[in-house]
């Protein structure tokens, strides 16, 4: 995967991504006594300000909005969006101005948390809309207010058809190296496109962070619009989510330390930690045969606001 965007030449050294990403075998004894060998797809180390997956979505929506000849990205977010600093930061290496629409409008007059402040240094334009205005986010008479004919819109989460195709490369640089793999699944796309790279022999487990049982069908549309149809081996295991987004049960938060203390990784707590604790679960209850190799795509790392690995009890 090339990053030579076109027309937009500032910035393009500071973009050049780690590809392919490192795979890393790790000794856990957990998945060792079922006869289960544990990779790390270490993502999060592709680019400092565009870790994993991240990369992947935006890489293939900045190619398009360059070659469309736009220089602003308007985006969606919640508070501690992952996405929207990755698109500041993006916006910032290659001098697209970048616009958030935040989910909250009661937000507007807080001071902003760590994560809007680095949005906000990047040169991100914030706008907060009320919950309900945030629903209706991709409808005209909505994106008229934020929008201008300058602006390239990619939606939340950076999953579209096009970001599909970007993570299919995810899945090509798998191929070979193991049986299932393991990815956190926010929006779809990762796995949409994760699925679709994977050999015909592989097979993908998606772990929601989310609950509410949707996502399956916005997967099947994603790829119905990236590739034509249906693509792939991959299954969601709903179990994990510990209530929704942002929300951390004291399972996981004690899960989490501990593969800290054991393999000297901070585990990301609302994406990857939940993922890891699923892959872990599913080893103990005998779900993989021996054998089997398992690898768990690492997409992002710990953020640095000690806030965001308390537990959350109505999300964020």
């Amino acid at each position: 995967m090339t990053s030579d965007l076109p027309t937009v030449p500032a910035g393009l050294a500071a973009l050049r991504p780690l590809l392919p990403s490192p795979l890393e075998e790790l000794r856990d004894e957990r998945f060792a006594r079922r006869g289960v060998t544990l990779l790390l797809k270490r993502d999060d180390l592709i680019h400092p300000d565009l870790p994993g997956n991240k990369w992947r979505k935006l890489e293939p929506n900045l190619r398009a909005a360059a070659e469309a000849g736009r220089r602003t990205l308007l985006t969606f977010g919640g508070a501690y969006s992952n996405h929207l600093r990755a698109t500041a930061a993006a916006g910032r290496l290659l001098g697209f101005a970048t616009v958030g629409v935040v989910r909250g409008e009661e937000l507007a007059d807080r001071p902003l948390n760590w994560s809007l402040t680095a949005c906000a240094a990047d040169g991100m334009r914030l706008r907060f809309v009320d919950r309900a205005t945030y629903r209706r986010k991709t409808e005209p008479d909505v994106l008229a207010g934020p929008a201008d004919e300058d602006c390239f819109v990619i939606p939340e989460g950076g999953s579209n058809a096009a970001a599909a195709r970007g993570c299919a490369g995810l899945g090509r640089e798998l191929r070979g190296t193991a049986d299932v793999v393991g990815i956190a699944c926010g929006t779809g796309g990762t796995l949409a496109g994760l699925a679709a790279g994977l050999s015909g022999t592989q097979r993908a487990i998606g772990f929601p962070v989310l609950k509410g049982g949707f996502l399956g069908e916005e997967i099947r549309r994603l790829q119905r619009e990236a590739f034509g149809g249906p693509r792939g081996d991959w299954a969601l295991d709903e179990r994990f989510h510990c209530g929704g987004y942002a929300r951390l049960s004291p399972e996981l938060l004690a899960f989490a330390d501990d593969f800290a203390v054991r393999h000297g990784i901070p585990l990301e707590r609302l994406y990857v930690a939940k993922m890891l604790y699923g892959l872990t679960a599913l080893v103990e209850e005998g779900a993989f045969r021996q054998g089997t190799t398992v690898a768990a795509v690492i997409t992002g790392s710990e953020p640095p606001d000690p806030q965001v690995r308390k537990i959350s009890p109505s999300g964020v």
